[in-house]
């Protein structure tokens, strides 16, 4: 094992960060790589407790789950999807583990306790060297919230899944003494149900994100089944703690933890995601996988292209599809800047070009997953609007590239960013053009918007101009005003989303051309397209409704 990094599962407890252990902190500040698992929506909640701890220039790999237990596509079923889902986990990190990067697992609670991590650890633990890192658990924690004791003397202390069939979760909850009953949500009127049966429902106490400043503490009879997330659990403490006080906050309220100690306050629970079920501690699993996706059937016949979307600039735009996709490359292909936008991962390799090689660029990223290797080709805003998924997809129709799977990754579109910037300008149908003539000619360019114009539609502008073409947005201009009034409003958005980001608003007689160029779009308003001042600023919205002629 000399030479390889070190495997760490880390527990970092029931959700308040301050109940991370010293050496899960000091763990996790100094690991060069971090893991953690996520539904598909791509939130963690072991990153979020563990996030006062990370520090800046990690890497960071996002396990994402990617089926339920109820559909997959998947040849080998739910089981053939998840194992096949770990392995590829295993296969990641043990890439940095080889390399000689220390990998810390992220895991709600603790490690073992029906935690995500062991999954890791039965597959990696025999090659490298491994350590575990105890944290509380969420048994534990509400418990210390409900102010009960576990157990007490001779008591015994049993803990359920609540996914276990109804009639052995009553037979068992039947036995005397404490008892603890884990994964939630959509089990919980089964669960419910079950303590009714056993005789026990009264003594249930309902404990949701114990620790966390969502905490909930209610009696289980009075919980309403529709508000139950995954991270809650039924307890019923021991028999000899009845003498304790009962619990302060009333259901629906929590304690919050850290600064303003003891302080009580109104807490909503969140709802079980639709389509999502929960397996123990920090094990989300997410939708089935969608259309187009792809069940590998190992390393030889995974490779696999996806033309991803990365918004209009940063990670909050970024859709947690899109990331998950990322994670999971072996390589990166696309124009320099934007792959710039994608943290690196020594893992990954990466693959910049010229802006102006998209079919060379496409055909590289095909050779490569025909070789076996999954594939991401990023591009910025939505691949399918004036980028890199057309030009894959024509080169993937070529007979050489017939059996590489290629799937299309959306992505937030310029044209979205720039309007929510200004308010609601798409706000009716609109239509979406490119002002570069490199691809077709200025006659087909100005046919379009004379159409649009005509049609009175909303006209998004991508590409207006750039050093070595400076005219087009000038001609434009002058040729919608032939058919748009002079004070039709103009929203003009440069570089939204980014560090120079600048959205103001004219009219089409007084667009200035001289300050436009590529990082810039322009939404030229219809005839029913309203700029108004508001309290919070300028505004800019096209009605729904149409006037009838």
């Amino acid at each position: 094992m000399r030479g390889r990094g070190w495997l760490r599962g880390v527990g970092v407890g029931p959700g308040d960060p301050e109940l991370v252990t010293v050496k899960a902190a000091r763990l996790i500040s100094d690991a060069e790589v971090i893991a953690y698992h996520s539904a598909r929506h791509g939130r963690s909640v072991a990153r979020a407790v563990a996030a006062p701890y990370l520090r800046d220039g990690q890497i960071e790999e996002a396990l994402v789950y990617p089926v339920t237990t109820e559909t997959t596509r998947h040849p080998g079923g739910y089981q053939g999807a998840i194992d096949e889902f770990y392995e590829d986990c295993a296969r990641r990190l043990a890439a940095h583990l080889d390399a000689g990067r220390d990998v810390v697992v992220l895991c709600e609670g603790d490690p073992f306790f029906y935690g995500s991590y062991m999954h890791m650890h039965k597959r990696l633990a025999h090659r490298y060297p491994t350590e575990v890192v105890p944290g509380v658990t969420s048994v534990s924690a509400a418990s210390a919230v409900l102010g009960r004791p576990l157990v007490e003397r001779e008591e015994t202390l049993t803990v359920l899944p609540g996914t276990l069939p109804p009639d052995t979760l009553a037979a068992r909850m039947a036995d005397p003494g404490s008892l603890a009953v884990l994964k939630l949500g959509r089990t919980f009127p089964a669960v419910r149900d079950a303590l009714a049966r056993a005789g026990r429902l009264d003594e249930a106490w309902y404990v949701e994100r114990a620790t966390s400043d969502r905490q909930r503490i209610a009696p289980l009879a009075d919980v309403d089944p529709t508000e139950v997330p995954y991270f809650s659990l039924a307890l019923i403490p021991s028999r000899a703690g009845a003498s304790f006080p009962t619990p302060t906050p009333a259901s629906g309220e929590a304690v919050s933890h850290g600064a303003g100690q003891g302080e009580t306050k109104r807490c909503e629970p969140g709802p079980v995601p639709a389509g999502h079920v929960r397996h123990g501690e920090g094990e989300w699993r997410g939708a089935a996988p969608g259309s187009g996706e792809r069940a590998g059937q190992g390393d030889a016949a995974r490779g696999e292209v996806a033309v991803v979307g990365l918004g209009p600039a940063g990670r909050a735009w970024l859709t947690p599809e899109a990331q998950d996709v990322l994670a999971r490359a072996d390589d990166l292909v696309g124009y320099g800047p934007y792959l710039d936008r994608v943290p690196p991962n020594p893992r990954q390799r990466r693959h910049p070009s010229d802006n102006r090689v998209e079919a060379e660029r496409a055909a590289h990223a095909l050779e490569l997953a025909r070789a076996g290797s999954r594939v991401a080709v990023v591009s910025s805003g939505d691949p399918g609007v004036f980028a890199m998924a057309a030009a894959v997809l024509e080169v993937a129709c070529e007979p050489r590239f017939a059996e590489v799977p290629v799937r299309v990754v959306p992505g937030l579109t310029a044209a979205q960013a720039v309007a929510a910037r200004a308010g609601a300008p798409l706000g009716h149908d609109y239509c979406v053009l490119s002002l570069s003539d490199r691809l077709k000619p200025w006659d087909v360019i100005a046919a379009r918007l004379t159409a649009a114009a005509r049609a009175d539609l909303v006209i998004a502008i991508y590409n207006p101009a750039s050093r070595a073409r400076r005219w087009q947005v000038e001609a434009a201009r002058d040729l919608l005003l032939e058919h748009r009034a002079p004070d039709t409003p103009v929203v003009v958005g440069r570089d939204v989303g980014g560090p120079a980001e600048n959205v103001h608003v004219t009219t089409l007689n007084k667009l200035d051309v001289n300050g436009i160029d590529m990082r810039c779009l322009l939404l030229i308003g219809s005839s029913m397209t309203r700029h108004t001042t508001r309290t919070s600023g300028p505004t800019v919205y096209t009605p729904r409704r149409y006037p009838a002629e």
